[in-house]
């Protein structure tokens, strides 16, 4: 059986893979055989992996919202934009998660020319740039151009010290983050440069992916249960993290839902929240 991939190119379905990726959701084994028998009936040739995907997102739906929400977790993250400014308050709260002070959406003076920044971050004393390459395409990736202009925005910071935080500081350590990947040659680049990278799969521990299941900092974007205009409704009310509907239900009563609605959201959120 021949599939179309987002990318355009055909390749054979691969039955193994969807089975993996529905296992990582936290659904069963055999919830997952279920789920892998009955789309085995409904392919075709040449159907495309995003009609399978939405196959296997509405059957995993019907068996439990949390699982299929952390199945949705990719999409999630790109629902962030379009202009990515959800995705840079997204990662300064991953940072915060891991106990850095951070700032967003600062202009400071380098040496040479102005800089936007994404996110300023501050662990141990130690400073640190963060620029947030959001893709709303699932096939982009941020390539050698991108660690190579940010680096020298990063030298020409470095030259001057910036009333951020609670003084005159410096800026000595650089990120560079996508919710997608990065290309072969930009994490060459970036390791020479001594530039830190992180993206939905790199580095292959401890990256965008596993930070997100390891700490819970699942998107409200991931929940199943509120439409996506209530989802921009919450990330206007700053509410970027499902845990943080879990102390602040009134926001969900803010943006219109009723009291049903509510109990059925925060539902989603606790079991989301404390699946291990």
């Amino acid at each position: 059986m021949k599939i179309v991939k987002h990318s355009g190119a055909i390749v054979d379905f691969n039955p193994e893979k969807l089975k993996n990726s529905l296992l990582k959701s936290g659904a069963d084994k055999f919830v997952v055989e279920d789920i892998l028998q009955t789309i085995k009936t409904q392919l075709y040739e040449g159907i495309n992996t995003k009609q399978i995907y939405k196959m296997a997102f509405a059957l995993l739906k019907k068996k439990a919202n949390f699982h299929a929400a952390r199945y949705n977790l990719r999409e999630a993250i790109r629902l962030l934009g379009p202009a990515g400014f959800f995705f840079e308050k997204y990662i300064a709260r991953l940072f915060d998660s891991e106990h850095y002070e951070t700032m967003t959406n600062l202009t400071l003076q380098g040496k040479c020319v102005t800089h936007e920044i994404d996110v300023l971050t501050r662990k141990n004393n130690q400073i640190a740039m963060v620029e947030c390459k959001y893709h709303v395409g699932r096939d982009a990736a941020s390539d050698v151009k991108v660690p190579m202009y940010i680096l020298s925005r990063f030298n020409d910071l470095q030259e001057r010290q910036h009333a951020i935080f609670d003084g005159k500081n410096k800026i000595s350590k650089c990120w560079i983050i996508t919710n997608n990947r990065f290309t072969a040659d930009a994490v060459t680049f970036a390791k020479c440069s001594g530039l830190n990278l992180l993206s939905w799969d790199y580095p292959s521990t401890n990256n965008l992916k596993t930070k997100i299941d390891n700490s819970y900092l699942y998107p409200v974007t991931c929940l199943t249960t509120l439409s996506l205009s209530e989802k921009d409704k919450l990330l206007i009310l700053d509410v970027i993290l499902v845990k943080e509907l879990i102390n602040n239900s009134d926001s969900l009563i803010k943006i219109g839902l009723s009291t049903n609605r509510v109990k059925n959201v925060l539902k989603e959120a606790s079991d989301l929240c404390r699946y291990i």
